[in-house]
C-alpha cells in the first residue's frame, strides 16, 4: 500500500510537543544532578529514583522521536535556574520546578491529541508521575499548596 503525501510516522505524531517534553526531561536530569549536591543524604534514594525516572523517560522519548523520523533535540550544556541554588531549600525548590516543567511539557503532548493510543498513555503517565513527584517534593520542602488543581497548567 502506498502512503499518501504527508502520511509519514512523523506527520502522525506531535513531534513539536514531544521535542518540548524531551527538552524538559533533559533539563530535569541536569537539575537533579545539581539538587543532589545540596540535599541531605536522607533524600538520596528519592533523588536517585526521580533522576532515574527522568533518564528513562528521556531515553524513551528519544526512541519515539527517532522512530518517527525526527532528530531528537540534544541537551543544553547547562541551564539557568529560577534562583541561585545555594542550600537544601533552594535545591528542593529546583526539584519542584523541574517536575512542574516536565508536567507542563507532557501536558502539551496530551493536549496535542496524539492519534497513537500508546503515546497518549505514555504522555499521561509522564504527566501524572511528574505531578506526584512535584507534590512529594512540596511536602518535603514545606511548600504550599501541596498540589495543583490541573497539573501542568500554566
Amino acid at each position: 500500500m502506498r502512503r499518501r503525501h504527508g502520511d509519514s510516522p512523523a506527520s502522525r505524531m506531535p513531534v513539536a510537543a514531544l521535542q518540548g517534553a524531551l527538552a524538559a526531561e533533559h533539563a530535569a536530569v541536569w537539575a537533579y544532578g545539581l539538587v543532589g549536591a545540596f540535599v541531605p543524604g536522607t533524600l538520596n534514594s528519592r533523588l536517585n529514583e526521580a533522576a532515574t525516572a527522568h533518564q528513562a523517560r528521556r531515553d524513551a522519548t528519544e526512541r519515539i522521536l527517532i522512530g518517527a523520523g525526527a532528530q531528537p533535540v540534544p541537551p543544553e550544556p547547562g541551564y539557568l535556574t529560577p534562583e541561585p541554588v545555594t542550600d537544601a531549600a533552594s535545591a528542593l525548590r529546583l526539584a519542584i520546578t523541574a517536575e512542574t516543567d516536565a508536567a507542563a511539557a507532557w501536558r502539551s503532548v496530551v493536549e496535542s491529541g496524539p492519534a497513537d493510543a500508546d503515546l497518549r498513555g505514555t504522555a499521561l503517565e509522564a504527566l501524572t508521575e511528574a505531578a506526584v513527584r512535584a507534590t512529594r517534593w512540596r511536602v518535603t520542602a514545606g511548600v504550599t499548596p501541596l498540589t495543583m488543581p490541573f497539573p501542568g497548567a500554566p
